[in-house]
């Protein structure tokens, strides 16, 4: 099949080289354009531009695909099946139209449950104990079109989004390659969603990475997990912010400790909670880099010290 490929992020990276890999031609790819980044905010290629220069594959990066100029270029591809993976952007009705086959996404999460923005994080957050990918039909609905494939993936214990994001991103050129392989031989069988079902998964913004230590430990380790790699869970420690990475649940005695106090238990850091102690396993302060609690330890004192 004749395939556009429009993706941007590293979570797009893996499904991109499974199709320059496979028997299909991936004649066009389309991604954000380049955006400032790092310290000295200079402008930066997204993942799935570098890797589709190093292919030889022609690149557009249109602000929109809304101008007649951008779509009769789309349209002139002469495309079987446009596949989106976390382009960053949304299609008109006209594009969706252009493809013969029309076009399909890779989304992360096992719809319909978090449709929207941050279905990684969110299932973490919510203590999910699975979640996956969904090949689906591309709709004017965010997210509501008819499913064509899942991946199921488990969430242990101690994943963090990061770990969870990495996994399917794998996972999503997994089911795509199935899915492209029943589309050509005619078999798919697409599912329409159960709205009753739905849940959504808002945007992740700054203000959710505070940290309430008047919480249950339990709900602490899922929003820090939930928030590895961005924007990443903090507090105050010493009137500087604190950037906690990785922390895990921990039983303990001494629930009468006000939360947010600070105790070390041999090479470990444990805080009080509302409910529980939640032990730190990597933090980071502000210009250095992160540590594990042993390393940090060896650093700072840290006795009658309080987080918050």
């Amino acid at each position: 099949m004749n395939i556009i490929f429009a993706g941007t992020p590293e979570f797009a990276v893996p499904t991109l080289q499974m199709l320059l890999q496979s028997e299909h031609r991936v004649c066009a790819v389309y991604t954000q354009p380049d955006r400032p980044a790092g310290r000295g905010r200079q402008l930066t290629p997204s993942p799935v531009k570098v890797l589709a220069l190093q292919a030889g594959i022609p690149v557009f990066q249109p602000e929109t695909l809304k101008t007649p100029e951008d779509l009769a270029q789309l349209i002139a591809l002469n495309a079987d099946l446009m596949v989106v993976v976390a382009f960053g952007m949304i299609l008109t009705q006209a594009v969706l139209d252009a493809p013969a086959l029309g076009c399909i996404n890779v989304h992360g999460s096992i719809l319909p449950r978090w449709r929207g923005a941050a279905p990684i994080q969110r299932a973490v957050m919510a203590g999910d104990t699975e979640t996956g990918v969904t090949i689906m039909q591309i709709v004017r609905k965010l997210d509501a079109g008819d499913m064509l494939h899942k991946e199921i993936l488990s969430i242990g214990a101690q994943d963090t989004s990061s770990d969870v994001h990495d996994q399917l991103a794998i996972l999503g050129a997994i089911g795509l390659e199935k899915v492209l392989s029943q589309l050509q031989a005619g078999t798919i069988q697409p599912e329409p969603q159960d709205e009753a079902l739905v849940t959504y998964a808002e945007k992740l913004n700054k203000q959710e990475a505070i940290l309430d230590w008047t919480q249950s430990a339990l709900q602490l380790s899922r929003q820090i997990r939930g928030l590895c790699s961005w924007p990443v869970a903090q507090s105050l420690w010493k009137g500087q912010v604190m950037r906690i990475w990785r922390a895990h649940e921990v039983q303990r005695d001494g629930s009468s400790v006000p939360p947010g106090s600070v105790v070390r238990d041999a090479h470990a850091l444990l805080v009080a909670t509302g409910d529980g102690w939640l032990s730190l396993d990597e933090v980071q302060l502000p210009g250095g880099k992160r540590l594990s609690i042993k390393d940090f330890l060896n650093a700072h004192a840290v006795d009658g010290e309080r987080l918050g």
